[in-house]
């Protein structure tokens, strides 16, 4: 028998992630940053941009968990990126460089809360939040291209991260 959302026994956790979204965009994409911030126990979603789109395109992919997930809209993620950084947090960015980590090899620590940093659909995560960064990791592929879908991306390294810290 499948289970649904009210007979599944999940155990319901919080992990000290704020996962920072340097200019996403496409509601459709902030929909489901909702959902798998909902899924991942993610302590908070910052949504960075001049102009994040929250309206019912974006519901609609929430389904919902826009109501109870923990999150705030911010115009500048390198300000965002700082005060977290100032405050403690392991800044992580999940983007493809020549210095960059791939996930599966690198080990997050629970010493310190993280934030994941994620980047904008077209150009990626800003060069200044970069090198503002901790680590900057990446998900290893095996295709013809170098890019997968934001969404896709942050599902694997908060399937990662969530796996290592349990």
């Amino acid at each position: 028998m499948q289970l649904t959302h009210y007979n599944s026994n999940f155990k319901k956790r919080t992990f000290p992630i704020v996962l920072v979204s340097d200019n996403v965009t496409n509601a459709p994409n902030l929909g489901s940053l909702f959902r798998i911030a909902d899924a991942f126990g993610v302590e908070k979603l910052i949504l960075c941009g001049e102009h994040i789109p929250l309206g019912r395109k974006m519901a609609k992919t929430a389904r919902a968990t826009e109501k109870f997930v923990n999150y705030e809209v911010s115009a500048f993620a390198s300000q965002v990126v700082e005060s977290l950084k100032t405050s403690g947090y392991q800044i992580i960015s999940l983007e493809i460089t020549a210095a960059s980590e791939p996930i599966h090899q690198f080990k997050f620590s629970s010493e310190k809360p993280m934030a994941l940093i994620i980047g904008d659909e077209n150009f990626g995560i800003a060069e200044a939040i970069l090198n503002n960064s901790d680590a900057i990791i990446h998900i290893e592929m095996f295709g013809q291209n170098s890019s997968m879908n934001v969404v896709q991306a942050t599902n694997i390294a908060l399937y990662e991260i969530t796996k290592q810290l349990l």
